[in-house]
């Protein structure tokens, strides 16, 4: 007898399988693909000794969530691997600002703009675990006390100015870069909320690579579900609700989309009304090569670092993330680069290595830009194509294929905006919950939204053992002795 089913088994449908399998329910897993892991799948692309990673490559968050810091991925013998740098970024002329993970370091690169780095993040920096912890929550529960949201406030209103708190060209293309993960309007209130996030996790818990791949996250959570007596059933697309038969409860690490198609005519009216009202942002889309060497970036800060953001100047980054906004392709979109066995370097096999890349694109993009994304890497890194043996492109409109979460290319599984901030996917008092009795949403279009943070899963599987189990406190999640991989 089973008493939860999952439908879909990203990061978030595994988090919350955990969870129902640590409170002692019986968990059977339902994935369309024939590899669990969603975002956090790897696989072997071009040559069988080299991984690559299909979506998400470096993870703040699943170094530094509620959820992961519980569920003790190291002790698992899952290594986070923290780069010297975790990002950087080249300005125009070869020049080059990183940041570090000593925030003193990364000050001493910043000029005039150095103590001004400090002032903004050296204080979320001190309290990283409360600041994840707020960024990071349901959006429902008052945080325990109001020094970290002080400390926020004014900090993510200074940052929606066009000019922002910095002076210089290199601060302020350092926090642009980052401020661009949340791919959309800059600046905004959510962009600055990500870049207070990103930019103090970076001296905080770090930016780290797992050893060997994105995939070790997936199958570290896939064996902690299968010792505590949960099945996974791989290639197995669901298509209706009524396939999972007569289970308790269901939790559905979907897009609203696909919510809709799965529940057909059973969702009142308004509630699909409102989730078609739900909107996607613009779309990703990645390159992926097999080389021979490190990537040759001219500047030898890249050469160190964990991320490189290629957009250019601020206002290169506000030009290239509005236009994407507003679905118009640019001809220099913003980019992330990722060499891998720079961090980590059983990565790298035989001469050969993955390098992985995307670029921020309108929503339903078709273009390849396989080629665009090696000649961007190529101006500041002369003789990277000489190094390249294979590449394979996916566009904005293959990743949807890829992952239906993933509407349009949208990797963050909805536009970050602050109405869906508070409305994600629909203004309800539990964003878990739905109209379907024993039915729950557990996906990045649920809050706190998207990254490899597992939270989303997390909190609709708390959700649903305070209803139905009247289970108020989470499981322990901490591994035994014996389950230590």
């Amino acid at each position: 007898m089973t008493d939860a089913a999952i439908v879909g088994t990203g990061p978030n449908g595994l988090a919350a399988a955990v969870t129902l399998a640590r409170a002692g329910l019986k968990v059977t897993l339902y994935e369309q693909a024939d590899t669990p892991g969603g975002g956090l799948r790897s696989a072997s692309l071009f040559d069988s000794d080299v991984v690559h990673d299909i979506c998400s490559a470096v993870h703040p968050m699943a170094a530094a969530s509620a959820f992961f810091r519980a569920f003790d991925l190291p002790a698992r013998g899952v290594r986070l691997l923290q780069p010297d740098i975790p990002y950087a970024h080249p300005l125009p002329g070869g020049h080059a600002v990183a940041a570090w993970r000593s925030i003193t370091r990364t000050a001493e690169g910043l000029g005039a703009d150095g103590q001004r780095w400090i002032r903004l993040l050296g204080p979320l920096v001190e309290r990283s675990t409360a600041v994840v912890d707020l960024f990071l929550s349901n959006q429902r529960s008052m945080p325990p006390n109001l020094v970290t949201p002080l400390l926020l406030g004014p900090r993510i209103l200074a940052n929606t100015t066009k000019r922002g708190l910095f002076r210089t060209p290199e601060a302020q293309a350092l926090l642009t870069g980052v401020a661009a993960h949340a791919v959309g309007r800059l600046p905004s209130l959510a962009s600055a909320a990500v870049a207070l996030l990103l930019a103090h996790t970076a001296h905080s818990s770090g930016w780290p690579l797992p050893e060997g791949g994105s995939g070790r996250i997936a199958d570290a959570l896939v064996a902690d579900i299968t010792a505590h007596g949960g099945t996974l059933h791989t290639g197995r697309r669901i298509r209706d609700l009524a396939e999972l038969g007569d289970v308790p409860l269901v939790l559905l690490d979907v897009s609203p989309d696909e919510f809709l198609s799965l529940s057909g005519t059973r969702l009142p009216v308004g509630y699909q009304r409102a989730l078609r009202r739900y909107r996607y942002g613009p779309g990703a889309a990645k390159a992926d090569f097999l080389v021979s060497e490190p990537i040759p970036w001219t500047n030898p800060l890249l050469r160190r670092a964990g991320t490189i953001h290629l957009g250019g100047t601020h206002a290169d980054i506000v030009r290239q993330e509005n236009a994407t906004f507003a679905g118009r392709p640019v001809s220099d979109p913003f980019m992330l680069v990722v060499d891998p066995a720079v961090t980590d370097s059983s990565r790298a096999s035989g001469g050969r290595r993955p390098v992985w890349a995307y670029a921020h694109v309108p929503n339903g993009d078709t273009r390849d830009l396989v080629g665009f994304i090696q000649a961007r890497i190529e101006a500041h890194a002369p003789g990277f194509t000489d190094t390249i043996i294979d590449s394979r492109g996916m566009s904005a409109a293959q990743y949807a294929a890829y992952n239906p979460n993933y509407i349009g290319g949208d990797i963050a599984a909805g536009a970050l905006s602050l109405r869906q901030t508070l409305a994600r996917p629909t203004l309800r008092r539990d964003p878990y919950t739905t109209p379907l009795p024993g039915v729950y949403l557990c996906s990045a279009s649920t809050p706190p939204g998207p990254s490899v943070h597992g939270m989303c899963g997390h909190y609709a599987a708390l959700s649903a053992l305070r209803r139905h189990h009247g289970i108020k406190t989470s499981p322990d999640l901490a591994p035994k002795k014996q389950e230590f991989i």
